[in-house]
């Protein structure tokens, strides 16, 4: 399923509609600035010579509560 032209085109003015136009820059700077803070904080990452730790894996813990 592809959109068509027509369907772009409704799409692109409802955001103008909702957004106006004087807001759209704005928040296209907004999101450049966002952009450009998180290559900022990922490459202080990189810098850092500590090893990053797997947020994912969890303790496993031997007690475990059981529902009887």
């Amino acid at each position: 399923m592809s959109l068509s032209v027509w369907q772009l085109v409704l799409v692109a003015l409802l955001f103008i509609l909702l957004f106006g136009r004087g807001r759209i820059p704005a928040l296209m700077g907004d999101l450049a600035q966002g952009i450009k803070s998180f290559k900022q904080g990922i490459n202080d990452i990189s810098d850092t010579d500590e090893p990053v730790k797997n947020v994912s894996e969890e303790p496993k813990s031997k007690d475990k509560i059981t529902s009887e």
